[in-house]
């Protein structure tokens, strides 16, 4: 039973810490198959159980429609549970290692053990996919898990509330619903890992919490995410795929659009097509269409509504004014143009369906650009110049990119999802979240007598050669 260096016992969840912490190595026994029927439950839950609660309250919170439910709450994170499902007994397995001719005697190999006690702390606009999806590889890596969803999307956080006390015993994984201060006092606690999704500001406490007990993060942040367009690209496919996902959700995405890139010589007809693609996806008035959302409450409708005033002070042009109704916190589609680099559509993460668009001539100009700013969770380029894609896939960075489409890299379980630096640190989905919530331990096996033997204290002439040669032939 471990024994804490501090006293928490005047900390309101220490409790409920100290359980899982005491029970964190029999869930690191539990074996391939309890694994496994763990993550069918849950699975079941999300399918069947729970899909049509699930719906209501993602509507709720965020009117979201029904396929985009279906899609992000349901379908993404079944989608992780069967990949873990299908890969688990090789994540499990030990990695053998090769050994030089200096170890002869040895063998090596990496085994996957878990971290111990995780924190999941999950974001209000994607509350099950963000906090259902790690957790998938938290039991897989076999973990204790205590999880602060989003207080914002509240009617979410009751529904997975529900969830977990019908799936889980509390020593092993329990949710805890609160505001801000239930987040710090969660933070003060020597967790193992922490998985946190959410805006760069609140990842800043969060890293400095952690650093308290030197317990490793996840951070999974955002940031503005470019999208260049150049001249050779499809502008009928451009439009309809960065309109789609920039108002997937409201607008209400980490790795959404933040702002475009785009040749002079075709702006407008990327403008016109874009009218186009938001009128047939959401009507000429997107407010009586039940496939657009909402913004979350009326601190980020303010938030929105100031950046546009903002815009409109900086004498910015609006190639697409969406309507705006504080009582149904409903924002149209907006696309503004001429913005100055000081204005605060164009310094802020937006997180709502409002697209800036600037022109180039020349791409180095962009790449300049972007170099000069913080690494994006995402970069978007829509080109059929395959030199134009090498250009800039060579000559920027961001957590990730995608070419000709946005968004769809996060749907593939084989690839990292991730920022860098300021857009996060780590990697999940599929092998990159297990091993986040693992550590890699490195054992080392003897067997017999080697030649290291031959350098033992105490150290002669013949010794010293026989380093000499060690260092210089092995």
């Amino acid at each position: 039973m471990k024994k804490f260096n501090k006293n928490y016992s005047d900390n309101p969840y220490f409790n409920l810490f100290e359980k899982q912490s005491h029970n964190q190595y029999n869930i690191a026994q539990s074996s391939y198959r309890d694994r496994i029927k763990k993550l069918d439950k849950l699975q079941h839950a999300l399918q069947f159980t729970y899909r049509k609660q699930i719906r209501e309250a993602l509507y709720k919170d965020l009117k979201r429609p029904l396929v985009e439910s279906d899609l992000v709450a349901v379908y993404l994170v079944i989608k992780e549970i069967k990949h873990a499902k299908a890969h688990l007994h090789r994540w499990l397995k030990r990695q053998k290692v090769s050994s030089n001719i200096v170890l002869l005697g040895t063998s090596s190999y990496v085994m996957y053990e878990p971290k111990g006690v995780c924190l999941i702390m999950s974001p209000w606009n994607y509350p099950f996919n963000l906090t259902f999806s790690p957790l998938v590889a938290a039991i897989a890596a076999g973990n204790t898990v205590i999880i602060k969803p989003s207080e914002i999307s509240s009617h979410c956080a009751e529904v997975m509330q529900n969830i977990i006390d019908d799936l889980f015993e509390t020593d092993e994984v329990a949710l805890i619903q609160g505001d801000a201060e239930v987040a710090q006092n969660l933070l003060k606690l020597p967790f193992n890992h922490i998985f946190f999704t959410g805006s760069i500001p609140v990842g800043k406490i969060v890293m400095k919490a952690a650093a308290e007990h030197l317990c490793s993060v996840t951070l999974e942040l955002g940031g503005k995410s470019p999208v260049i367009i150049d001249k050779t690209a499809d502008l009928k496919v451009t439009a309809q795929s960065v309109a789609w996902i920039k108002h997937f959700n409201n607008g209400q995405t980490c790795i959404a659009p933040d702002y475009i890139y785009i040749h002079d010589s075709v702006k407008q007809k990327f403008i016109d097509q874009y009218k186009k693609a938001v009128e047939e996806f959401y009507t000429n008035d997107p407010s009586t269409s039940e496939s657009y959302g909402r913004i979350i409450n009326e601190k980020h409708f303010d938030r929105l509504q100031s950046y546009l005033d903002d815009a409109k002070k900086h004498q910015a042009t609006f190639e697409i004014e969406g309507h705006v109704n504080k009582d149904d916190k409903y924002l149209g589609p907006t696309l503004v143009s001429g913005l100055s680099e000081d204005s605060l559509l164009m310094k802020e993460e937006i997180f709502g369906p409002i697209l800036p668009i600037k022109t180039f001539n020349d791409l180095d100009e962009v790449i300049k650009d972007l170099q000069h700013k913080d690494k994006p969770l995402a970069l978007y380029m829509y080109s059929r110049s395959n030199s134009n894609i090498k250009h800039i896939l060579k000559n920027t960075r961001a957590g990730t990119s995608a070419v000709n489409a946005n968004g769809l890299q996060f749907s593939n379980h084989n690839l990292p999802f991730g920022g860098s630096n300021s857009s996060g640190i780590g990697k999940a989905h599929g092998f990159y979240s297990f091993k986040e919530f693992s550590n890699e331990r490195a054992v080392l096996r003897r067997y017999t007598i080697g030649p290291l033997n031959l350098v033992l204290p105490p150290y002669n002439n013949f010794k010293e050669k026989m380093a000499k040669a060690t260092v210089k032939w092995f």
